[in-house]
């Protein structure tokens, strides 16, 4: 995080809990048009929608002697008594009907279970029962009529799959499909549950969960699969309340989209510029962070960069971040006021270009050998514009207790030393004396 001008110290802990207020995207029009809401409240229910792996391959006996077809079908019946009442659950399956050696007709075998909605449990946790390990292993097409199964809507919503294995039916790769789906901007979240432990399978159900921003669990007993399964439905209804607003940036700060305060999704490609504008009035404050999803493998040394500029190009403060191996996000972040007093009729209508302030985004990655490099890396960038804080000085900012005790002690030491001199100098005296 960088930081200029009117930071500080006790505001900065007020960052970490400040509320980011509804806001807007205008998409290439003048910064005094109408506003409309981003990042709006969701009324509707959370959605869950669980994917679950019925190959040939979930016979194994691997996992506390039990087949992982056991394992997973215990664990989904404790998961389904314990649904939240709001929250909208569905069950898929792939490889549960086919048991034949045609690639063609295997690779089609995926069907919706359970329909997502209100649950009856008896139901749901009866048909999770009767399920016997079977076929092929079609991820990628299941990924796609799970993200049909859950349907569109503005709150984020989760996919949760469990496999004992890697896809066998590629095309479509399901890394593929997972960004695709993620750049359409439906807010949906693919969390990954791996029940073996091969290198390709691991790869694989990563490279899945980041490219939605999702999680994977490398699962190791029946225990740990139902508790995670438990948290990851739970966090549908506790986390996912208001979805990002889609904002477009463009190369030029002249052209860019005006955004308000809230969060905004994107994507951007390797090494590009994306712009954004934003209105900092006198006496307000502008505070942004930006955050990119490393969804996919990339070349060692890259970075992030978030710079905010005033619309003649020239630099008022930047945030960094930089990597050399392989994390999930880079993210950075920027404070900046203008310093200017603030105007005693602040409306939009009074809004001047002096008040423009252009934020861009840039990025060093390229992807690593054989790594697509299309669609873009996800990009989230929240945005927030406060009063700005009071200008630091020595008593405001905390400095001025600070200065006293220096004094106090400074005064001390002189008093002391005049005391021990004045001393020393009678006791000599007292010598010469006797």
């Amino acid at each position: 995080m960088t930081t200029r001008r009117r930071l500080p110290a006790r505001p900065l802990g007020l960052l970490a809990a400040l509320a980011i207020s509804a806001g807007a995207i205008l998409h290439g029009i003048p910064a005094y048009a109408d506003e409309t809401t981003a990042g709006a409240v969701a009324t509707e229910p959370p959605r869950v929608d669980l994917v679950l792996d019925v190959s040939g391959s979930m016979r194994a006996t691997d996992i506390q002697g039990k087949s992982r077809m056991a394992v997973a079908q215990q664990s989904l019946s404790e998961v389904i008594d314990a649904l939240p009442a709001e929250t909208h659950f569905g069950i898929r399956t792939l490889g549960a009907t086919y048991p034949g050696n045609d690639k063609t007709e295997g690779c089609k075998d995926t069907k919706q279970l359970y329909p997502v909605g209100k649950t009856n449990k008896t139901e749901a946790k009866t048909a999770v029962a009767t399920l016997r390990p079977t076929g092929w292993t079609p991820i990628g097409l299941a990924l796609r009529g799970a993200a049909q199964d859950l349907g569109t809507g503005s709150t984020t919503r989760r996919i949760v799959l469990i496999t004992d294995g890697e896809d066998s039916c590629a095309p479509p790769d399901p890394c593929e499909v997972a960004r695709e789906l993620a750049a359409l901007g439906t807010h949906l979240v693919v969390d990954t549950l791996g029940l073996a432990h091969d290198d390709k399978t691991r790869q694989q159900l990563l490279c899945i969960a980041n490219a939605t921003g999702g999680t994977f669990t490398d699962v190791q007993s029946q225990q740990q699969l139902t508790d995670k399964v438990k948290q990851l439905v739970n966090r549908a209804g506790t986390t996912n309340r208001v979805a990002p607003a889609k904002a477009t940036g463009t190369e030029q700060c002249d052209t860019a989209p005006v955004l308000t305060p809230g969060v905004y999704s994107d994507r951007e490609k390797f090494a590009e510029h994306r712009v954004y504008r934003v209105n900092v009035r006198p006496g307000q404050e502008l505070r942004a962070s930006v955050s990119i999803s490393l969804d996919r493998a990339l070349a060692r040394d890259y970075g992030v960069l978030l710079k905010a500029t005033d619309p003649g190009g020239q630099e008022l403060v930047r945030g960094t971040d930089a990597g050399s191996g392989r994390t999930d996000v880079a993210s950075t972040g920027v404070r900046w006021s203008s310093g200017r007093a603030a105007s005693a009729s602040p409306s939009l209508s009074t809004a001047k270009a002096e008040d423009m302030v252009c934020l861009v985004v840039s990025n060093s990655f390229a992807p690593a050998a054989g790594v697509a490099a299309e669609p873009g890396l996800p990009l989230e960038l929240t945005l927030d514009v406060a009063a700005a804080s009071p200008a630091p000085d020595g008593w405001s900012a905390g400095l001025g207790r600070g200065w006293v005790l220096l004094l106090v002690l400074t005064l001390a030491g002189l008093l002391t030393g005049l005391i021990f001199g004045w001393l020393a100098r009678w006791r000599i005296a007292v010598w010469r004396e006797n």
